[in-house]
């Protein structure tokens, strides 16, 4: 069984991250979708949430796939992460040229760590490319229409979590 790992923070999770995942699942058998714990970005959506959000975004996903998808929340090394996970692949979206550079390093120093986890990109299609959950908040606190970006019950998500703040 080949496992993958698709890492980030998801917050929250947009169009553009539900298209790699739907791609991704046509690489393995099973695909973990790492939800980073990053205390330095100051996440909107809790963690709980987060998680809660791509387990129920997914299902379909998996179900349409046949491939098996779950959340897994982590805190430590990308490259740990994987080896918890049984993971033999990273996968990682890229929407522009910005995102590469960063990306490689990345690789490099993963490569270092351990060069049997192999790294895959995945680029979003056309459509999500400029899609940033950063992006999305801030149209959303600013009252803007993220319905292009975002599923419906994402959608509602955020409208209820800024509306509490």
């Amino acid at each position: 069984m080949r496992t993958g790992l698709y890492p980030g923070t998801f917050d929250p999770v947009t169009l553009g991250h539900l298209d790699i995942i739907k791609r991704a699942t046509a690489l393995v058998d099973r695909l973990v979708i790492g939800v980073a714990i990053n205390r330095d970005k100051g996440p909107l959506f809790s963690l709980e949430d987060r998680v809660a959000m791509i387990e129920a975004e997914c299902r379909e996903i998996s179900d349409s796939t046949g491939c098996e998808i779950v959340a897994h929340p982590f805190e430590n090394l990308l490259i740990q992460c994987a080896h918890d996970v049984n993971a033999s692949l990273i996968i990682r979206g890229l929407r522009a040229v910005a995102d590469f550079e960063y990306e490689y390093q990345m690789v490099g120093m993963n490569r270092v760590m351990d060069d049997t986890v192999e790294t895959v990109f995945l680029m979003a299609e056309a459509e999500h490319q400029a899609i940033a959950s950063k992006l999305v908040k801030e149209i959303a606190r600013l009252n803007g229409d993220v319905s292009h970006f975002v599923t419906p019950a994402v959608n509602k998500a955020l409208a209820s979590k800024l509306a509490q703040s």
